[in-house]
């Protein structure tokens, strides 16, 4: 077998976001250290220095000023035992300078540490201070490097007969130095510790709330993020707190009819208000909410975040909605051709009877009658509403009433014109109140449902009136929200729908939709279209009322 190889020691960047975080924080927070200690020290040097200068240039001052030390200059010998090597020497040790060094206009010394070097020529230059201007320098000489201050010596007349030079020693102020870093380097250990603590617990939260994912993760996760965003067929609308937008889609965008400006928004402002923002909001509270916005049902759901926002998903029913609306249609019609089958049966059976008695020419009459009332039904509501697809809706809806029990009367005062702008708006607002208003009736006694479309210049007026058990005044304007329903939902789509496109439809058209009771109880619904019709018409008298009925009504009445 062949030996494993050794490992190799990768080094690198921690994958972590945690690590790396900590890792950035620490390496700026001991670099911010490094580098504030740096420009620290590096003024302190210059500050130091600048002290020590200023420190013999005082001490300087303070001997030229000494009132006996011109005149002895002038008066006495440069010696080791002179006046102003003592006075000097005195100056020194109460001070502490490395040297107090006084001097003629020559540049002789008359002191000095070394008493050696009295009566010697001074090391440095002197013309400076003899010349009458003071000196601060960091200079070399005998005693080696200090620094130092030069003043001019004055008599009582104030002429210059000399010069003072006064030195502190430059090792000191090194030491000085060197002995304030350690607490520099202590200060600067302490706020480094500190700023490793602040970034370990920042870098501990970060943790915690990226659920300790790597960078990479996370800009996978927000790739991935944006293109399944943008790719589902179904709006995302994320909300904080504040219920201000904070994401939408490309397909939320379109659904709500909105765009990029509204991020940032409350809902009320960019919404507007209604069902739809209410339903964003949280206001109205449950699962797979319906609300109209425009001319779209959607399907809404919202599920709270943990830092008090939300996250709805809104789903496109709209063309569900019409399918759904389809199939009823297509249930009517397969009702109406059921009723149709029975009334069918029933006259064969009456003709056969007739034919079975020999009673020719009663039978005769009742094919007669059956042909005529079927023809009249249809002549009669052609006369009264010349809109093809709204007479062919009311006469389909005879039938079905018929079924059920309930008689659909046309109003006397109907007349209406072939100028609809909006046929197929007016077929639905009639038949979804033609419809609810069967459902209200059907099971009451003497059930019936009255229509009534008249024309007044451009405006349509539709009234529906039945005998049901009525609406309640507090629920009169609830009934026309979107979702809100009393009669349990078909398997196949919601409801709530009906009559909030009803008065959506007629708000859209610059009318209105309302109900109230309806004279001898039940309800009565009133749609008002201004500007429904191409241009306006003349109405002729208003022929008899008619109630439409199927064949096997009309056979039933004249048999008893």
């Amino acid at each position: 077998m062949s030996p494993t190889p050794p490992r190799r020691l990768r080094l690198g960047m921690p994958k972590r976001m945690f690590s790396q975080v900590l890792l950035m924080q620490v390496a700026i927070a001991a670099g911010v250290a490094v580098l504030a200690t740096g420009l620290f020290l590096a003024p302190l040097s210059e500050q130091l220095d600048d002290q020590a200068m200023r420190r013999a240039l005082a001490i300087a001052q303070t001997t030229a000023a000494q009132p006996r030390l011109a005149e002895e200059l002038k008066s006495t010998p440069a010696s080791a035992d002179g006046p102003v090597q003592a006075e000097a020497e005195r100056i020194r040790k109460a001070s502490g300078a490395e040297y107090v060094v006084v001097m003629n206009v020559r540049g002789t010394r008359w002191s000095h540490t070394n008493p050696a070097e009295i009566g010697g020529h001074v090391s440095t230059d002197p013309r400076s201070a003899l010349s009458g201007r003071e000196v601060m320098e960091i200079d070399s000489g005998t005693l080696g490097r200090s620094a130092r201050g030069k003043v001019p010596l004055r008599d009582t007349d104030g002429r210059i007969v000399g010069a003072v030079s006064v030195g502190i020693e430059y090792d000191s102020v090194r030491a000085r130095l060197i002995h304030a870093i350690p607490g520099l380097f202590a200060y600067a250990g302490g706020a480094l510790a500190v700023g490793a603590l602040a970034a370990y617990l920042i870098s501990r939260r970060v943790q915690r709330q990226t659920r300790d994912l790597a960078f990479s993760d996370i800009a996978g996760l927000l790739a991935e993020r944006e293109a399944m965003l943008h790719g589902i067929r179904e709006g995302v609308v994320a909300l904080d707190r504040e219920g201000r937008f904070r994401l939408l889609n490309d397909e939320a965008r379109r659904l709500l009819g909105i765009g990029d400006e509204a991020v940032g928004q409350p809902l009320g402002t960019a919404l507007g208000e209604g069902r739809t923002t209410d339903v964003l909001a949280g206001t109205v509270t449950g699962t797979d909410l319906l609300t109209v916005r425009g001319q779209r049902v959607l399907v809404a759901n919202r599920m709270p975040t943990d830092d008090g926002g939300a996250v709805a998903t809104l789903r496109d029913r709209t063309e569900l909605e019409q399918l759904g609306r389809e199939l009823d249609s297509t249930r009517g019609l397969i009702d109406a051709l059921r009723a149709q089958d029975h009334e069918h049966a029933n006259r064969m059976h009456t003709l056969l009877g007739l034919l079975e008695l020999e009673m020719y020419d009663d039978a005769v009459e009742f094919v007669g009658e059956v042909v005529g009332d079927h023809r009249a039904t249809a002549e009669q509501v052609t006369e009264k509403i010349h809109d093809p697809l709204l007479a062919a809706l009311l006469v389909g809806k005879a039938t079905v009433a018929a079924e059920r029990g309930v008689a659909l009367w046309i109003s006397d005062t109907t007349l209406f014109p072939d100028r609809l702008i909006d046929p197929r708006g007016l077929v639905t607002i009639v038949g979804n109140l033609v419809d609810n208003a069967l459902d209200a009736a059907a099971g009451t006694l003497h059930a019936r449902v009255e229509v009534e479309l008249r024309a007044e210049g451009r405006t349509a007026v539709l009234r529906v009136r039945d005998t049901g058990p009525g609406i309640p005044a507090e629920q009169r304007e609830l009934i026309f929200t979107d979702g809100w329903s009393t009669k349990k939902p078909p398997a196949h789509r919601k409801r709530g729908i009906g009559l909030s496109l009803v008065r959506r439809l007629a708000e859209r058209q610059g009318g209105s939709a309302r109900v109230s009771e309806a004279d001898g109880g039940g309800a009565e619904f009133v749609i008002v279209l201004p500007e429904a019709l191409a241009e306006p018409g003349l109405a002729p008298e208003p022929t008899p009322g008619l109630v439409l009925k199927s064949a096997a009504t009309t056979v039933k009445e004249e048999s008893r």
